[in-house]
């Protein structure tokens, strides 16, 4: 269980094996994996190339590769030669001999890892076999995965090698003996179709397939591939200069996601076609990566596909032999809008905000670690800019990802956060990939990604209906400032709604069509849809336009009737990344701050801002620049009404506010006479 992040091996596998899924048309409903980094990243990295992080992701210790004991961390090569290769073997590949235990004294002890406290002493393996490994899987599989695909719905399941043998092993009704004869490969997506039973479907006999003995599940690509083809990528590298800018092709080329993942896909392949000839197949097999289990590939030649099918023409029978079910694809494209960058307002300040020191920790070395922060709160942090918001336009519902910029925000955040002793408890976040990216990056920086995380379409930025993708600048000139004024910051003002076939309505997007369930049905759209597909089509009440005051009607009862009794109310600290608006209504709430003075309140990219439960007042984090927030940020006009002083329950003055931004420093008559006795030279008369 010990937690190694991905080499850029690893990186690369990954982004491959979601190409693979791409060009094969596999959709996935639902995500499972475990709770340790490789697999979380590796999920997050698939989800990206699909451009579908809005899925949910489920993290279970269920899915934890198998617990090696005390040979944890230990080199197989160097403690094979310490103990004998035989012994090791004995303990990688059987079954039922489990290597020593850990004990509470061992740095890989899981007892003290935060991301597995909520397992029991029963629960806690300190060594397994593969057996034992192999039955920890099955409760989630019969209790999970087996209900989502009964529910119909596609499932992916990022694990580790022993992890993924059991489930292989409980679908195909493996026996003991047998399993060892399978591996699995890292990288290379292993799919099986199931009927209505559960039952696993085999290959078609006229597909040309890669599976193993005992299996039914096959793989998209013959493992090994692209690993000769990253060992010989800089050789091709050379030959082909177009590879790498095909390679470095980012989410701002004139491509649509599909198209961009297929075309890198094709790249690859001509890499792999180049390598394959310097493979010795007769060689020594390659070098260990760490599986346990025999490799045995069952390859099904393309050749007796094709002579199967001549034998079908001959016998009056029609041949397809890639039996392809043609469809148009349909790709959203990719938006080029941005979220609102307001423009810059001079905030009329009444007060200083509350801005906690940084820890004494960090300045003074050998001080000890800074204090974790236990106590219940909410961390609040819009999404780090995108491109639309240097842009100036209007983003909405629109989904972009975060610019090279935005991320660096958002990883400085999770720093700050970290630096200050911040842990979260559970995560919140919208169907927006700004906002699951920024928390992602905070998580990432403060080396929590096993959290939970809950995203709702309720966190949702506020859909500006038609002005979507539309530049500021532009809808002001065509309409006038006081039009664009009461579009933009009237409270109750809609603006113009996007019809119903509009690219930017949202019953137009596979996330919302297919997943939002708790909003009712819309029997004008249902009639709409159901005539234009010349079938009965169900379709729920989307927005195609809102008000700050419809968002805020949706935002603030989210909180209010999930955020707090489920983790809030339980103690929990909680982080909540989302957009400008949503924010605005969770402070609106939190702070109490009137609906004629929330329009006027900013809400800076990227900056944490932190509800104390227990004085109920807004707090910043001193990030060491020195500089004075309400000067570095601009909150708006209204930030009066953000920034309250803090007071305890006790109406006493909350002292963990203790940095103030004044021209003059005040200091009391002891502090000055303590100042003048440091500065005066050694020796000096007092």
């Amino acid at each position: 269980w010990a937690d190694p992040d991905l080499s850029p091996q690893g990186y690369r596998e990954v982004e491959h094996a979601a190409r693979l899924l791409l060009e094969g048309g596999y959709k996935v409903d639902v995500v499972f994996t475990s709770r340790l980094k490789r697999a979380i990243r590796s999920s997050f990295l698939l989800l990206q190339e699909f451009n579908e992080v809005y899925l949910p992701v489920f993290k279970s210790w269920r899915l934890n590769e198998r617990m090696y004991g005390a040979l944890t961390g230990l080199s197989k090569t160097e403690t094979a030669e310490r103990l004998g290769a035989e012994l090791v073997q004995e303990w990688r590949g059987s079954l039922r001999s489990r290597p020593p235990a850990l004990t509470p004294a061992d740095k890989y002890y899981p007892g003290r890892d935060r991301r597995h406290a909520d397992l029991g002493p029963a629960q806690l393996p300190l060594t397994e076999s593969l057996l034992d490994c192999m039955e920890r899987t099955k409760p989630v599989w019969l209790d999970k995965i087996s209900y989502e695909i009964a529910c119909g719905k596609n499932v992916l399941v990022v694990a580790h090698a022993n992890t993924l043998r059991g489930l292989v092993k409980i679908i195909d009704n493996i026996g003991d003996d047998e399993i060892q004869d399978i591996a699995i490969p890292t990288g290379i997506p292993l799919v099986y179709n199931f009927d209505s039973n559960l039952n696993p479907i085999p290959p078609s006999s006229d597909q040309k397939t890669v599976t193993q003995k005992h299996m039914t599940g096959i793989f998209l690509e013959k493992p090994g591939l692209l690993k000769q083809a990253i060992k010989r990528e800089v050789e091709w590298c050379s030959n082909v200069p177009d590879y790498e800018k095909v390679m470095s092709r980012s989410t701002t080329a004139a491509m649509t996601p599909l198209q961009r993942s297929l075309s890198k896909l094709e790249a690859e392949r001509q890499v792999q076609t180049y390598a394959a000839q310097f493979v010795d197949e007769a060689a020594d097999e390659e070098e260990d990566d760490g599986s346990d289990g025999k490799l045995t590939l069952v390859e099904q030649d393309e050749d007796k596909v094709w002579a199967k099918g001549l034998k079908e023409i001959e016998d009056g029978e029609y041949l397809d032999p890639d039996h392809p079910d043609f469809k148009e694809e349909v790709v959203k494209q990719e938006g080029t809008l941005i979220e609102e960058e307001e423009e810059e307002l001079t905030a009329q300040m009444y007060m200083s905000p509350c801005v906690t020191a940084m820890p004494a920790a960090m300045s003074v070395p050998g001080i000890g670690p800074v204090p974790v922060r236990r106590e219940a709160l909410i961390v609040m942090i819009r999404h780090g800019k995108t491109e639309n918001n240097k842009l100036g336009l209007f983003t909405g519902w629109e989904d972009v990802p975060l610019a090279v910029d935005g991320v660096v925000e958002a990883k400085e955040a999770g720093k700050l956060l970290k630096l200050h002793g911040f842990e979260f408890d559970a995560v919140y976040t919208s169907w927006l990939s700004r906002a699951i990216e920024t928390a992602w990056y905070v998580m990432d920086e403060m080396d929590c990604l096993w959290l939970p995380i809950i995203k709702s379409w309720r966190l949702n930025e506020r859909m500006y209906g038609d002005l979507t993708g539309l530049s500021k600048n532009m809808v002001k000139q065509r309409h006038g400032e006081k039009q664009f004024m009461a579009w933009r910051r009237g409270y109750a003002v809609n603006p113009p709604p996007v019809s119903s076939f509009s690219p930017q309505y949202p019953g137009n997007d596979i996330r919302y069509r297919k997943y939002l369930k708790d909003v009712r049905i819309s029997v004008s759209e249902t009639l709409i849809r159901s005539i234009e597909s010349k079938k009965f089509s169900l379709h729920r009440k989307l927005p195609k336009s809102e008000s700050l005051k419809d968002c805020m009607d949706r935002t603030i009862p989210y909180f209010t009737e999930q955020i707090m009794p489920e983790a809030i109310d339980k103690g929990k600290r909680v982080l909540i990344a989302s957009s400008e608006n949503a924010i605005r209504g969770l402070l609106m709430h939190l702070c109490e701050i009137p609906e004629d003075k929330i329009a006027g309140l900013e809400i800076p990219n990227g900056l944490p801002l932190i509800f104390d439960m227990n004085s109920k007042c807004i707090k910043l984090l001193d990030d060491g620049s020195g500089e004075d927030p309400l000067e570095k940020y601009n909150f708006g006009p209204s930030a009066s009404y953000l920034f309250r002083p803090c007071k305890n329950p006790d109406g006493s003055e909350d002292d963990s506010c203790d940095i103030t931004f004044s021209d003059v420093p005040v200091l009391s008559a002891t502090d000055s006479e303590l100042i003048e006795s440091i500065r005066k030279p050694v020796g000096a008369n007092v």
